[in-house]
């Protein structure tokens, strides 16, 4: 792993919740993380790795040794890769984007199904501090399941087994077991017992 000035610093203002202002140093630490995940997820997505290389580059990619029983299906992408944390027995499948600059938790057991795109950034909503960005972590409960083509945006937490149906935009906290579809996600069940 590159050695990345500042990085430190910057995760600690990511995860606080703190506004990364535009040309700041905390904005140059998340450039260059980026251009290291760019490197990264260009080897992971380059040519085929059998599952024990992809838990490497990713543990690269996370900057952290990311679980045996992780399972990831290319191609992936990162736009930061530093702020990711897998519980075990995790599955991605294919074509799944991680914006994780403001955090991203995924509890075990938990399936991401193919082309989730997961979102951890909001720029300023004035145009002139449009450069600024503001981070909010989303927490992926136990056992949750994200059908294809799910989006999750920033800070929101769905609850430990809840389903979230294909397509579906989730833009408010999802309740444990709950099960949610549509645009935005809306609750039109609960995952049965057992």
């Amino acid at each position: 792993m590159a050695e990345i000035q500042g990085l430190e610093e910057l995760l600690t203002a990511l995860n606080a919740g703190e506004t990364i202002p535009g040309a700041s140093t905390h904005h140059e630490a998340m450039h260059a993380a980026s251009q290291e995940s760019l490197r990264i997820t260009a080897e992971l997505n380059g040519r085929y790795h059998p599952p024990g290389e992809v838990r490497a580059l990713m543990s690269e990619l996370t900057g952290r040794k990311v679980p045996e029983s992780l399972q990831l299906f290319p191609p992936f992408s990162a736009d930061f890769g530093k702020n990711i944390s897998f519980g075990t027995d995790v599955f991605v499948n294919s074509g799944c984007r991680f914006q994780d600059q403001g955090g991203i938790e995924i509890g075990d057991g938990s399936l991401i199904g193919h082309n989730a795109v997961i979102t951890t950034l909001n720029h300023d909503m004035l145009p002139s501090r449009r450069a600024d960005m503001h981070p909010a972590r989303v927490i992926i409960g136990l056992g949750v399941w994200l059908g294809a083509n799910v989006t999750v945006l920033p800070g929101v937490t769905i609850g430990d087994r809840a389903v979230v149906g294909a397509g579906a935009v989730v833009t408010k906290d999802v309740a444990a077991g709950a099960v949610v579809v549509g645009v935005p996600a809306k609750q039109v069940g609960t995952v049965p017992e057992g």
